[in-house]
């Protein structure tokens, strides 16, 4: 399975799992359920933006364009961490505000099984990914640009899984609906740090690595 179809696989994955979320979120009444479909979505995005900018490292050089794309993945990769953050901050402040006004009652089964489903299917998806092996001719680019997918696809599998729990102890007792937007305010934490240290890793890839060779001349007529 090559790279473009890895990454094509976990984007209908991450769009088949935005509505269902969405929906299991509203009639939950779970900021969690919420925000995992938010968290798709923004997923989604950013594995369009993956998939262009591998179709443009891939292009040949032009007149205009000599060395052609070549940091295209790697920019692609600082795109998709913008992202993930955006959708980290709206997350934190969500919950931050159920926490200070109050959760509310959220139901607990369906958070349970729309959250469990989503942290199985993204968990199978990270295993996808996980399977791509370098490509000759990578960059410290486009291995980050994999890398933060990759990273985007656990968060996803463990937000869901946490979420899936906090489900289930709001079944169990359903006067800890409050645990709901504590847990999505811990995720959020955990993922932004991961991401602003990714974030850190490609920047010093872009300074770092040397500008791409220009071609070669064509060889002098006889």
């Amino acid at each position: 399975m090559t790279r473009t179809t890895r990454l094509a696989v976990v984007l209908l994955l991450n769009l088949a799992l935005v509505a269902g979320l969405v929906v299991a979120g509203i009639g939950a009444h779970s900021v969690g359920v919420l925000a995992a479909g938010g968290d798709c979505l923004a997923d989604a995005a950013a594995i369009g933006v993956s998939l262009l900018a591998i179709g443009l490292a891939r292009r040949a050089p032009t007149r205009r364009r000599p060395a052609g794309h070549p940091r295209a993945t790697a920019y692609a990769a600082l795109i998709n961490l913008a992202v993930l953050l955006a959708v980290v901050a709206i997350v934190a402040v969500g919950a931050a505000g159920r926490l200070v006004t109050g959760a509310g009652h959220v139901h607990g089964l369906p958070v349970l099984v729309a959250s469990g489903t989503a942290a199985l299917v993204m968990l199978g998806g990270g295993l996808i990914l996980r399977g791509d092996d370098d490509a000759p001719g990578d960059s410290a680019g486009d291995r980050a640009n994999v890398q933060a997918v990759l990273l985007d696809t656990l968060a996803d599998s463990a937000a869901a899984a946490g979420v899936a729990v906090t489900g289930a102890i709001i079944l169990a007792d359903p006067g800890l609906s409050w645990l709901d937007p504590a847990i999505a305010l811990v995720i959020a934490a955990v993922v932004g740090y991961h991401a602003l240290r990714l974030a850190r890793e490609v920047i010093s890839a872009l300074l770092h690595e040397p500008p791409p060779a220009p071609p070669a001349p064509p060889p002098a007529p006889p």
